[in-house]
């Protein structure tokens, strides 16, 4: 085994300088705002950037959204306050879907069998009306499946089943999701 690895960013000069320009606009234009307060200028500004939002969607000012242009939120879709979305890959969020506070959502990992120990980068998907609650981890490639609950805390890296609770590290099913009338 060699101790030399020969690691190649996957970022461009280009993309390090408009990341750095968002943050910067992010940080003096959005962060000074407590919660959701001023959502529309927010939404504004990730429209900006190239982020795909709806008019009703909520972000709060802590959220940290690595490349808004990589974004796409629904109607009345949440990212709750201390989330942090690292969309080196496109994260959408779907319609009523909410994320909430301080959960990681990551959609880049490292290829460990590498020597270049290259990005390996991979979408993530909460669909309609699905709650990832305070904590949770959702890992590269993940589908939050619609109706379907990540449990506090927990860690996910396989595709959760529309309608199905989940929790633990690694998240497993608990039961199935019920809503009463």
């Amino acid at each position: 085994m060699s101790n030399d690895i020969d690691f190649i960013s996957p970022y461009t000069t280009t993309n390090r300088i408009k990341r750095m320009i968002w943050i910067i606009c992010w940080t003096i234009l959005a962060k000074p705002f407590p919660k959701s307060l001023a959502n529309r200028w927010k939404i504004f500004l990730l429209r900006c950037f190239g982020a795909q939002i709806a008019n009703n969607a909520h972000v709060y000012s802590s959220a940290k959204i690595f490349m808004p242009w990589n974004l796409i939120m629904e109607e009345h879709s949440c990212i709750a306050s201390g989330v942090d979305c690292y969309n080196a890959a496109l994260i959408t969020i779907k319609k009523y879907a909410t994320v909430s506070q301080r959960s990681y959502l990551c959609t880049a990992s490292h290829n460990i069998s590498s020597s270049r120990h290259e990005q390996i980068e991979k979408p993530i998907v909460i669909e309609e009306r699905a709650w990832v609650a305070a904590e949770a981890f959702i890992g590269p490639g993940v589908i939050v499946g619609e109706g379907a609950v990540v449990g506090a805390r927990a860690a996910v890296f396989k595709d959760v089943a529309p309608w199905t609770v989940v929790g633990g590290n690694p998240a497993k099913y608990i039961k199935d999701r019920i809503i009463n009338k």
